[in-house]
């Protein structure tokens, strides 16, 4: 689905996360960074990707990587997700799907015969210097950590 390839540029972005924090990527140059797009906060396929990520988040910062989810949920659907499931990473809110645009993710969708607009489960790999190092698009939600690493 995604236009970008590995090499290229990641697009930079700015967004609030689940505290009410502004987030942006250009500040985070010099980290590499997970960044993962998921459709909707606390349903199985996602819950079974934000937990492997949290259950293997301290393993991920020693690879050196800051956690960033994104999907199109509000600030307090973030909140409530995190909380729920004790996520320790960044959660941003994409309501007017412009990262998700951005990053190509965002399109046709079909579920149960229905065609709709909606997230491409899709996880880019970041590096310090702001380019994309790699693009998983075919997330397995219950060994993620696996296969970013």
């Amino acid at each position: 689905m995604t236009h970008l390839q590995e090499g290229a540029a990641a697009p930079v972005f700015t967004a609030t996360d689940q505290s009410g924090n502004t987030v942006s990527l250009a500040d985070l140059k010099g980290k590499k960074v997970v960044l993962y797009f998921y459709p909707k906060d606390d349903t199985p396929g996602c819950t079974a990707e934000a937990c492997n990520l949290r259950d293997n988040y301290e393993l991920l910062g020693v690879k050196g990587y800051v956690v960033i989810g994104v999907s199109p949920d509000s600030e307090k659907s973030h909140r409530k997700f995190a909380d729920k499931f004790q996520l320790p990473f960044t959660l941003l809110a994409d309501q007017n799907n412009a990262i998700a645009n951005a990053y190509g993710v965002w399109g046709e969708k079909k579920f149960m015969g229905k065609t709709y607009m909606g997230i491409h489960r899709t996880t880019f790999l970041i590096d310090q210097n702001g380019m994309i190092e790699k693009v998983i698009t075919k997330v397995d939600t219950k060994n993620h950590t696996e296969q970013i690493i």
